[in-house]
């Protein structure tokens, strides 16, 4: 048991504010890395009353989308099933509220848990249906790198210990607590090194696409 409490001593302390160091530290050279691509000057006049803009496209790059086959339909209900129930997990769970609250200093009302636990259980089952047609999916074999796989298993994890430690199943609560904290660290320390950095980027990207389109007369 002692070794237990100082494993999630060591998690809560040293180990986060290594994983936060590390997390932070590359968002911000990869940030750097995209802004000092530079972009072209554009001599052409810019097109007056256009459609288009960045701000707007950051927006409708998220409802706007073109169900053309079945399996561009898969893909993209389980993206957002995923992606949404990672964003309730993360942000609409009460205990997850209050260590926002210890960081940022401020926080906000939150779900059932109930609810939450649902939601959790949905997305494992999706993210789990995401690997499976990666698996089988000619095209998303091939184009899949080790990167791929790393990114999906450390999104993975911090849900499954997370699911496992509410409900007191495998490990005693400590130990398993202690992991789900470690998982999550896992995934601060990867996340700016591999595809997961679309998190941060995102929005970056669609700024200046739709911006670049905006300026042709383009809605985008």
């Amino acid at each position: 048991m002692g070794e237990a409490n100082e494993l999630l001593l060591w998690a809560k302390g040293p180990a986060f504010e290594w994983a936060l160091g590390i997390m932070i530290f590359g968002i911000v050279i990869r940030l750097i890395e995209i802004f000092s691509l530079g972009r072209r000057v554009d001599y052409s006049v810019a097109r007056e009353n256009s459609p288009g803009s960045g701000l707007k496209t950051i927006f409708s790059r998220s409802y706007k989308v073109e169900l053309s086959t079945p399996q561009v339909t898969r893909t993209v209900i389980t993206g957002y099933i995923f992606h949404i129930g990672l964003l309730i997990t993360v942000a609409l769970f009460i205990p997850h509220i209050e260590i926002w609250r210890s960081i940022i200093g401020f926080g906000w009302p939150g779900l059932p848990t109930s609810i939450v636990d649902f939601v959790a259980v949905i997305t494992m089952l999706t993210l789990l249906v995401v690997l499976v047609d990666r698996l089988t999916n000619p095209v998303k074999k091939q184009l899949s790198t080790i990167g791929d796989y790393l990114a999906w298993l450390v999104t993975f994890l911090p849900l499954l210990t997370g699911y496992l430690t509410y409900h007191h199943l495998g490990l005693p609560y400590t130990e398993m607590l202690a992991i789900h904290i470690i998982s999550v660290e896992l995934l601060m320390i990867i996340l700016p090194f591999t595809k997961l950095i679309h998190s941060v980027t995102i929005f970056i990207a669609r700024w200046y696409n739709g911006d670049q389109f905006a300026r042709k007369g383009v809605a985008s």
